[in-house]
């Protein structure tokens, strides 16, 4: 060969060298080959199998998949969240800065945590502490990364003397995040607890926490899973821009794809504890290779409500209904202000439809489903069936509870960990005596049968079921008893898209076969079109607008209802 052509082949190989080189000094996290087992008594769960995944500096990484398929099991181990008496790593490697974050030891990791790799968890209700304030749980993080803050922080204690050159203390530091995370009035927050502020302002908590130390890694696990659109639309944009302002690489772990499309660079397909698919965003969504992938993608709930027939019955109405809390009293016990939770609402239901109910976060949503009920304190009028409802004290009400049925939004915490699938179905049949016992377990079977569940499970507990499946559970709990009325709170707020459709499914084929009427609570607008017939917006406990399902979505009038559609259709 000529030494020429030899010459080319090597300057080649190594312009094939350099750029892999430059790649490689691109890459902010490198996972290799992970696999991630746990131990539930003699049984091995292999939750990851092999995964390998590249995140580079500045770009958004998205982790997607079902429940279950091991997104944030990934995520997690990045920074040994996994409780260690119940987790091995068979193998694999996470590099981060040239170390393996698997190798290192706990005071070596608990420096990085919050301060290299910062991580906002998908609940925040239940990641902050109810007992401390605002102002307390942000600082801790700044205190434990922070050393000149931390050193300010003592020098600022009471009876010690003050330092002539004191750097910028931890309640400053503090209100400079919350005002970066569009917290209003961040100096009245600051003494709140978590109880006091709204989904989304708990969020954007959890962000200010994350972001304390301006990490190099943002790792986002489902930030705004149960977060209205308007409020997920703010969320993600503030991310976003930070990213930017801060120079981050951020790690997005969604079961959402619609919201993955507008924000993540690159995206990883994960089922059953494999990556089966990665690529730039625009690659996964225009061409996926795998059928798993394109049945995400095209998981959104689909179709309309079913026609009703003209001369339905009126089930349920409601005359200027008020649920107010007192807020204030005066030096003699008065009441002198009130939260109007709900004020002066007023609907009609006819046998077998649906009224979906839209609002914001605090708009009085469920403390409007909760008072039809009786579970709140209202006045008002109320009337089911014809009979006047609203005066009458639970015992008298009791009979009524049998057609009134709930399906809440978060069916792990209203389903008893301590009770069977079975007790769970069996307590309203036990309460309304209903049939004997063979009875009674022919219908929990065909209840369970009628929501996609097979009998043999109403033998096992609540933690053995995916979300998916809770929910089903919930709903037959719920139609065991045949009821003519369910209010549905936020079903489908948690769960996969693809579980999304299947349970809307359901609820419309069970809704054609009895003839029940649902109120239907969601901040999804894709959930609540599929399934309404009507809708009633809400904002501040008042209703904005109320109207048919298609003139609502098609022709809106008030200026919030457009809001709402515009977020919600950003991700279309």
């Amino acid at each position: 060969m000529p030494k020429h052509a030899m010459s080319e082949e090597t300057a080649t190989e190594n312009t094939l060298t350099e750029a892999n080189q430059e790649m490689e000094k691109d890459i902010q996290i490198q996972i290799k080959n992970l696999s991630v087992c746990f131990s539930q008594g003699e049984k091995i769960i292999e939750a990851v199998r092999a995964v390998s995944l590249n995140l580079y500096k500045g770009e958004t990484l998205a982790i997607v998949g079902e429940s279950g398929s091991g997104k944030s099991v990934t995520a997690h181990a990045i920074l040994a969240l996994h409780p260690t008496q119940k987790v091995s790593y068979p193998t694999g490697e996470i590099l981060f800065n040239g170390k393996d974050l698997l190798s290192i030891n706990d005071a070596q990791m608990r420096a990085i945590r919050g301060a290299k790799i910062g991580m906002i968890f998908q609940e925040p209700m239940t990641s902050l502490n109810p007992l401390h304030t605002i102002e307390k749980q942000i600082g801790e993080s700044i205190l434990l990364h922070n050393k000149q803050l931390a050193l300010a922080a003592i020098d600022l204690e009471p009876g010690k003397k003050k330092s002539k050159k004191t750097p910028l203390t931890i309640k400053n530091k503090v209100i400079d995040l919350l005002n970066l995370v569009g917290i209003p009035n961040p100096e009245e927050r600051l003494n709140a607890y978590p109880h006091q502020l709204s989904g989304g302002q708990k969020q954007r908590v959890m962000i200010a926490m994350a972001l304390a130390n301006e990490p190099d890694v943002l790792i986002a696990d489902e930030p705004t899973t149960a977060l209205d659109v308007t409020v997920q639309k703010q969320v993600l944009e503030l991310i976003k821009s930070l990213q930017k302002k801060l120079g981050m690489s951020v790690i997005l772990i969604s079961h959402d794809l619609n919201i993955v499309k507008h924000y993540a660079d690159s995206v990883a397909v994960m089922h059953h504890g494999k990556v089966i698919e990665s690529g730039f965003t625009s690659d996964i969504f225009d061409s996926p290779k795998e059928a798993y992938t394109e049945k995400l993608i095209h998981s959104d709930p689909k179709g309309s409500a079913l026609p009703i027939p003209e001369n339905s019955p009126v089930i349920l109405s409601s005359d200027k209904i008020n649920v107010w809390f007192p807020m204030k009293t005066s030096f003699w016990g008065k009441t002198t202000d009130y939260l109007k939770a709900a004020n002066n609402i007023s609907i009609q239901l006819k046998a077998g439809e649906t009224l979906g109910i839209v609002g914001e976060s605090g708009s009085g949503k469920t403390t409007f489903g909760l008072a039809l009920l009786k579970l709140l304190p209202s006045t008002g009028t109320i009337i089911f069936e014809g009979k006047e409802i609203q005066g009458l004290n639970q015992a008298d009400f009791r009979p009524f509870r049998r057609d009134m049925q709930i399906v809440f939004q978060d069916p792990y915490g209203s389903l008893s960990p301590r009770m069977s699938i079975f007790q769970i179905i069996e307590e309203g049949l036990l309460i309304h005596h209903i049939s004997d016992k063979t009875g009674r377990e022919k219908i929990i079977i065909e209840a369970l049968e009628e929501v996609g569940l097979d009998a043999d499970t109403r033998h096992r507990f609540p933690h053995e079921f995916s979300g998916g499946q809770r929910q089903r559970i919930a709903i037959a709990r719920a139609l065991v008893l045949k009821p003519k009325l369910i209010i549905l709170d936020e079903p489908t707020s948690a769960l996969d898209r693809t579980v999304q459709a299947q349970v809307v499914d359901l609820l419309r084929n069970i809704q054609a076969k009895y003839g029940i009427a649902y109120i239907f609570i969601s901040h999804d607008l894709a959930v609540v079109k599929a399934l309404s017939h009507k809708v009633m917006v809400m904002k501040q406990g008042q209703i904005i607008e109320q109207n048919s399902c298609d003139v609502i979505f098609n022709a809106p009038q008030e200026s919030y209802t457009k809001n709402l559609l515009d977020a919600a259709y950003f991700y279309s």
